[in-house]
C-alpha cells in the first residue's frame, strides 16, 4: 500500500524550521565553546607569563594567597561550558519533541 506523503505540518511547528533551528543550535554551541575557551585560555596564559616574570610575587606571601591567584581562571571556562550544554540540550530537546509528534501522528494514522 502506497501512502501519500504530504508536507508535515505539526500542531505547533513546522518540521523543516525545527530541524534548521536544532542544527543551528548545535553549531552555535560548538562555536561559543571554542570562542569562550580561546578567550579564557588566552587570559590564563597571560597570567602565567606575568606570574613567571615575578609581577605577582610579594614578600611574605602565603600559600593561600598564591592559590587565590589561580582560582579565577578555571571559573572563566564555566560560561562556555554552561552555554555549550544548554544549547546542546535545546538541540536534542527539539529533536525529541519532533520525533514524539511524528510518532503520535504515525500511531493515529495506523488505527
Amino acid at each position: 500500500m502506497q501512502e501519500k506523503r504530504d508536507n508535515f505540518y505539526a500542531t505547533y511547528f513546522n518540521k523543516d524550521t525545527v530541524l534548521k533551528l536544532s542544527r543551528w543550535s548545535g553549531i552555535l554551541a560548538w562555536v561559543l565553546l571554542v570562542v569562550l575557551s580561546f578567550f579564557a585560555l588566552n587570559s590564563f596564559l597571560q597570567f602565567l607569563f606575568q606570574y613567571s616574570s615575578g609581577v605577582f610575587f610579594q614578600k611574605g606571601i602565603s600559600v593561600f594567597d598564591l592559590i587565590g591567584y589561580f582560582t579565577p581562571y578555571p571559573q572563566q571556562f564555566a560560561p562556555g561550558i554552561i552555554y555549550f550544554f544548554g544549547l546542546k540540550f535545546i538541540e536534542n530537546a527539539l529533536l525529541i519533541l519532533l520525533d514524539m509528534e511524528e510518532s503520535t501522528r504515525r500511531a493515529t494514522r495506523e488505527k
